[in-house]
């Protein structure tokens, strides 16, 4: 099978890491320089060196995403179906050896979780689900989505990796964009981290964009979880995944999310911290690279900093997001899968958004343009 693997097998974490810590302001400075860029520029944008120039990065990353998406940010909402999941994971609430109530939402419960989101006005819904084959797997998935579907013009999910002729079913029901995050990309750390359930197979979550790519995905989402390694050589790996899905399947759109660890009840400490301010300079790193990529800022972060990141790159938010199954309406005080930082109620970020000068958009993005 002709797949990343191919090209992830040619790189090593630790030269690529020392090369990304090498770049100079000399590095810097060329890449800003250019008006397209590639891997190596990309490299500089992130690395210590380009801390210096991050306000020059973030006023040309401001232009780029005005161009590409103008003065807009796609809103969307997730809806959690299950917390059943038989990967133990060592930062996930919802990690199998923890011991919580498990629940997986009926047809009757997801109807009621789903008015409740669309009386808010959403037309764009995340579907997200522990991952557990027997009781979330294609045939609940699918049964789901045909729920779902009449309510939403836009569906995403984001469950287990597939199979491609899986994806092909769910596509065919409704799915429009599916979300894999490869957590890291350091394969002896993510083996740590994943010891146990079918998720501890690397190379098979590593191939799922390319099994999405060959079933026709409309988008397809990347990203890795900054806390659990070097997010700076983790950063990396994703540009160099997004550039490669990009040339082998050129019909499909693609998103970049930013998830920063957070707390929860399985308590793993970020092994690396990040600051707002090297979130925001990898934000217009992607943006400087790729103008097309959709940038999404979830309600993990503070309110401060999303308020802050609307008019530096990001282009797509979540709001009033609840991380358990039935969290809107059915069962409120369930245990979430993280701790959500930005708690405001849609209404507060759609006013929030349009102060500073922006439009919030609940329909197609794509027909926006």
């Amino acid at each position: 099978m002709n797949s990343f693997k191919n090209i992830f097998d040619n790189y090593h974490w630790d030269e690529l890491k020392q090369n990304i810590y090498s770049k100079t302001t000399h590095d810097v400075e060329r890449a800003l320089s250019k008006t397209k860029r590639d891997l190596e520029d990309f490299k500089a944008l992130i690395s210590p060196s380009a801390q210096p120039y991050l306000e020059q990065m973030a006023q040309m990353s401001q232009q780029l995403t005005q161009k590409r998406f103008g003065k807009t940010i796609q809103m969307y909402i997730p809806l959690y179906l299950s917390n059943e999941c038989q990967n133990i994971c060592t930062y996930c609430g919802f990690s199998f050896t923890n011991k919580i109530p498990r629940r997986t939402l009926t047809d009757k419960e997801i109807i009621k979780e789903v008015e409740f989101i669309k009386s808010l006005g959403y037309d764009h819904i995340l579907i997200v689900t522990g991952e557990a084959e027997k009781t979330v797997g294609i045939d609940y998935l699918e049964n789901a989505i045909r729920i779902i579907r009449p309510y939403f013009s836009h569906i995403s999910i984001e469950v287990q990796p597939l199979e491609q002729n899986e994806y092909e079913r769910l596509i065919a029901v409704g799915v429009n964009t599916v979300l894999v995050y490869q957590e890291t990309y350091h394969q002896e750390d993510y083996k740590k981290h994943h010891p146990k359930g079918k998720k501890s197979n690397f190379y098979y979550r590593l191939e799922t964009h390319d099994r999405l790519g060959k079933a026709g995905i409309y988008k397809m989402g990347l990203g890795v979880l900054i806390g659990l390694e070097d997010w700076r050589t983790d950063s990396f790996f994703t540009a160099l995944h997004l550039k490669y899905l990009e040339k082998m399947y050129w019909q499909a759109k693609y998103s970049i999310s930013f998830p920063r660890l957070r707390p929860h009840s399985g308590g793993l400490e970020p092994k690396v911290e990040m600051s707002d301010k090297e979130l925001v300079q990898l934000i217009c790193a992607y943006r400087l690279l790729d103008e097309e990529i959709e940038l999404s800022v979830s309600t993990r972060e503070s309110e401060k900093f999303r308020n802050n990141i609307i008019k530096l790159g990001a282009t797509t938010f979540s709001a009033e997001s609840k991380t358990n199954p039935g969290g809107y309406v059915v069962e409120k005080q369930s245990l979430e899968q993280f701790e959500i930082s930005d708690e405001r109620s849609t209404q507060l970020v759609d006013a929030m958004i349009r102060e500073q000068g922006y439009e919030p958009v609940y329909k197609d993005w794509e027909k926006n343009y």
